[in-house]
């Protein structure tokens, strides 16, 4: 059945080519999920691989049970969304980065709330609590307060603003209600015209239907996406995901200089930059080091990559719904992630 699949793979494009060599390493490592490249502004694979349910097999002549236009819980790459938005209203003059968030929230009932600047947020140095220290913040079954003004992100703090980095979901679902007080509109109506109208992603919605994910081979715990606002709540396909992408490469959602911003990686915090993190790393048969814009989520058992490699206009995305896939990570060296990277921006240039 495996060399079957692989024949597949080489008929749909070919081998030597960057999408070939991604549909062959994926299949040659047994990911499960969709996996799309994008090269030059144009998507060149958009293929899924392998069994949506652990422990199923293949009908006959089925390539894989996921396909193009299958609909992907976003996660924390929602983030990298929020950010983009919250910088076309600092692009306008509307918010300012360096301000504090009770100047936009004054409700915001949080002890540092005054302290605390937009950009903190999003780079997640605000030290604000993490909702994700109690297991059940996130599940139909949580009692407590959500309220982002008033409830679990407005609660003791972890540290002071700007003191270290810490990655929190609080960061975000202020964000998130940070810009619907500035634009008067709901997050859903936010990336419906900022986003998903300019660049045509129908499918970008806030909490939509998605795939299931699977934790040890056994369907994940119920989750409440919607409680992740701001922070992982939106859902689409990985196609609309790219069209994202592009549209930030082409410069179509944010002028120049607010995109540089949002792509201000911080070596002194890991490279974080605004939603995600940038750096630049060599790559297997690259001669030079090559830029990366990396933003990545996981919510039960599914998990989604983007990449952006904005200097060679190339996108990689990929989708999974187990929680165990190991991506690793590309500025080790090696790992899936690397060696997607690798195949899809490099060995055709040495």
């Amino acid at each position: 059945m495996i060399a079957a699949l692989a024949l597949a793979m080489i008929a749909i494009v070919p081998e030597a080519s960057p999408a070939g060599r991604v549909a062959a390493l994926a299949q040659s490592q047994g990911f499960q999920g969709e996996i799309l490249v994008a090269t030059g502004g144009k998507v060149v694979l958009d293929h899924g691989f392998g069994t949506a349910v652990p422990g199923t097999s293949l009908r006959a002549r089925q390539p894989s049970d996921f396909r193009p236009g299958d609909i992907w819980r976003f996660a924390s790459v929602t983030k990298q969304i929020v950010a983009a938005i919250t910088m076309q209203e600092v692009a306008a003059g509307r918010i300012a980065l360096d301000a504090p968030v009770t100047r936009y929230l004054p409700g915001f009932k949080g002890p540092t709330g005054s302290k605390i600047a937009v950009r903190q947020l999003l780079r997640h140095e605000s030290g604000l609590p993490n909702p994700d220290a109690d297991p059940a913040t996130f599940t139909p079954s949580f009692k407590g307060q959500l309220d982002p003004l008033t409830g679990v992100c407005a609660g003791p703090v972890r540290d002071a603003p700007g003191a270290s980095f810490d990655y929190n979901n609080c960061d975000y679902i202020v964000a998130g209600r940070l810009l619907e007080a500035v634009t008067h509109q709901p997050l859903a109506r936010l990336v419906a015209t900022r986003i998903a109208g300019p660049v045509g992603a129908r499918s970008l919605a806030v909490a939509g239907p998605a795939r299931q994910g699977f934790v040890d081979g056994k369907p994940e715990p119920a989750v409440s996406v919607a409680a992740y606002a701001g922070a992982a709540s939106l859902t689409g396909t990985l196609a609309d995901l790219w069209r994202f992408d592009q549209a930030l490469i082409d410069g179509k959602l944010l002028p120049a200089a607010a995109r540089a911003q949002m792509w201000d990686g911080q070596p002194k915090l890991g490279f974080a930059a605004l939603g995600g993190w940038v750096f630049s790393v060599p790559l297997r048969g690259c001669k030079d080091a090559v830029r990366i814009v990396e933003r990545r989520g996981q919510i039960g058992g599914v998990q989604v990559r983007n990449f952006i490699l904005p200097d060679r206009n190339i996108v990689v995305i990929a989708a999974t719904n187990r929680a165990e896939t190991d991506f690793g990570e590309v500025w080790m060296g090696s790992g899936l992630s690397y060696e997607l990277l690798s195949n899809a921006a490099c060995e055709f240039d040495i």
